[in-house]
């Protein structure tokens, strides 16, 4: 969920750069949740004041570029990107029903461009989505390096190469301060290249004697690729399942990123191929109930179904978190006889992020007076502040969100630090609205999934009588209590009991009433099941 500012200036005439602007995933916790994404309300503050001067999307991943529909229209300025992130985006833009248009400043691989006091250079890196770059910020002040997303990969397959001349053209250049990836900041060594991970992709289609189904991230073009030449080199038809990933496609296709392979065979096809000429390539590497696999595993798909024998390769990494899900997906697919094949068991993936040798040889390049280790769990970003030091940075600065970090100033005398603080949150996308991580709803929502809720409506005269039986509903909470007690009739004669210990004067007042019986309705659930629902007493008076 990446969104980064760059302020040049006093606080008082500050002039803001945004870079990325992106979600997460909500974890189970939050129920009813499925995205996150960043609480803008001080930035959307400088935009009304006119100094946001821009937004730099550094590539396509949703954690960088997700929140873009949602959240531009509080914002208002020209989002500037490459070629193939802006048709991403506008991909995305076009797929949701009243998305805005948005005003993109498009800049070719590895340009350069003017954003208000801010001259930004592109660079190209290499990552696991294709048009992934760097950021080369300079100002009258000095020159900042944000690397985004970034590996070290020679032979990438498709997209971008990290190049060294470049990179250690900056450092002759001089720089002030590197703002840096930290996600792998605990591996050592060098990641394996993308053309590794298609030669072992090959050599297992190549072994596989029936069907072969790869499930990967769907903006892993290069995967894709990777995967489509292992299918025609063993003599396989790909079909392509997923949404997203014919998003995706579709998008590269135009970008000319799959030439020299045939195109892809639709879902529908998939049953009239033979068994040992077919490789489909999946939405749902990270356990998505909704995506292709999901629906496979649970044999729940229209027109895909894997037979005893049939082998599925997770090319991909599982999130932290969303362990639970994949092992779900794995077990059902074990259950039905099929072969599932992950990183365990060979070389079937490689992470778009620097391991410490990458990172070693970033700062040999760049050679930073200051390092901002970002991108990253608290243990990788000490990993990385510990490597920074040990590489020559004179000034390492670890920071949560919100902090403002002075990075440099025109009193020499003044080091690198946490100056102040801005307020940041998080924004929860519920259905087609976004409220705040503090919204109500949420709280009662969790407790609902804890202890269900139990409805009552009353009926009373204006004399303060029952009319009528009460009405009751439970949900969520268990038929019997302890003893074997049905939990329904506890809840009825909580109520009926209440009622009759009410004074007359009272039981004239609709909310003593419901106040009365909320209590006593929660008191007798606790004693009968050990825990207190949610209660909704409405009285209504007739």
């Amino acid at each position: 969920m990446n969104l980064g500012l760059y302020g040049l200036g006093p606080r008082n005439r500050r002039k803001w750069l945004a870079v990325d602007l992106g979600i997460s995933f909500a974890p189970p916790e939050i129920p009813g949740i499925d995205i996150i994404m960043p609480d803008v309300a001080f930035l959307e503050k400088e935009a009304d004041a006119g100094n946001l001067v821009g937004l730099v999307i550094t590539h396509g991943h949703e954690d960088h570029i997700g929140a873009l529909v949602d959240l531009w229209p509080r914002l208002g300025c020209t989002v500037y990107t490459t070629p193939f992130t802006h048709a991403l985006a506008e991909a995305r833009r076009l797929g949701e029903p009243g998305a805005p248009k948005i005003p993109f400043h498009i800049v070719p691989t590895g340009g350069r461009t003017t954003i208000g006091p801010f001259d930004v250079e592109f660079v190209p890196v290499a990552h696991s989505i294709p048009d992934s770059h760097a950021l080369a910020i300079r100002t009258p002040l000095g020159l900042v390096v944000h690397t985004g997303d970034w590996k070290i990969d020679p032979t990438p397959v498709v997209g971008n190469v990290t190049d060294p001349a470049r990179f250690s053209a900056l450092g002759d250049e001089g720089v002030r301060a590197v703002i840096c990836d930290s996600t792998n900041a605990i591996r050592d060594g060098i990641s394996p290249s993308e053309i590794d991970v298609q030669a072992g992709l090959t050599e297992l289609i190549a072994a596989a004697p029936h069907r072969v189904a790869v499930t990967t991230f769907a903006s892993n073009v290069a995967r894709i690729r990777s995967i489509a030449e292992a299918a025609m080199k063993t003599g396989r038809e790909v079909v392509l399942v997923g949404r997203a990933m014919e998003r995706v496609i579709g998008v590269a296709r135009e970008q000319r990123m799959l030439d020299g392979l045939p195109p892809f065979r639709p879902a529908d096809a998939y049953g009239f191929l033979p068994r040992d000429k077919v490789v489909a390539i999946l939405t749902g590497s990270q356990g998505e109930p909704r995506a292709a696999l999901a629906r496979i595993a649970d044999d729940d798909h229209p027109e895909i179904a894997l037979s005893p024998g049939d082998h599925v390769i997770f090319s991909s990494r599982t999130i932290p978190g969303n362990e639970r899900p994949v092992n779900r997906i794995i077990n059902a697919l074990v259950l039905q006889g099929v072969k599932v094949i992950t990183d365990r068991d060979g070389l079937v993936h490689v992470s778009g992020h620097p391991r410490r040798g990458e990172l070693e040889q970033m700062y040999k390049w760049l050679r930073p007076q200051v390092s901002v280790p970002v991108h990253g769990e608290p243990l990788h970003l000490s990993e990385h502040a510990d490597l920074a030091r040990r590489m020559g940075a004179r000034e390492v600065v670890r920071l949560v969100d919100g902090d403002v970090v002075r990075l440099i100033s025109a009193d020499p005398s003044l080091s690198a630090e946490v100056i102040e603080e801005i307020p940041s949150g998080r924004l929860y996308k519920d259905g087609h609205v976004l409220v705040g991580a503090e919204d109500p709803a949420i709280a009662e929502r969790r407790r609902l999934s804890f202890s269900g809720l139990v409805s009552v409506a009353i009926a009373m005269s204006s004399k303060g009588d029952v009319v009528g039986d009460p009405m009751i509903d439970l949900s969520g909470l268990p038929r019997l209590g302890v003893g074997g007690t049905p939990l329904d009739e506890v809840v009825e004669d909580a109520v009926l009991n209440c009622l009759d210990g009410l004074p007359k004067a009272r039981r004239r007042d609709p909310d003593a009433v419901a106040e009365s019986v909320t209590r006593a309705v929660r008191g007798q659930i606790n004693a009968a099941w050990g825990k207190k629902p949610l209660c909704h007493v409405l009285v209504v008076t007739v």
